[in-house]
């Protein structure tokens, strides 16, 4: 896809479209990747966003629980003494 380089203020950019946009799931900030005579914009990813809400409702709904005991039975704890 063919974008034009435009002026703003001392610098230079493009312009996304709206659709460009949304389709891409891009809001506020991007990730510029230089790699080997290509620029790369790709949207800023957070994987744990929303994590910390996630985990109070795990909490609240008993959610949270171990699903193995982390002591073995057999297993002795001499080698951390």
């Amino acid at each position: 896809m063919e974008v034009s380089v435009i002026q703003i203020g001392n610098s230079k950019g493009i312009r996304f479209s709206k659709t460009i946009l949304e389709k891409y799931n891009i809001k506020d900030k991007v990730d510029l990747i230089l790699e080997k005579g290509k620029i790369i914009i790709q949207p800023l990813s957070s994987p744990r966003k929303g994590w910390e809400k996630a985990f109070k409702e795990m909490n609240i709904n008993g959610d949270d629980r171990l699903l193995f005991n982390d002591i073995f039975e057999d297993e002795t704890l001499e080698e951390w003494i």
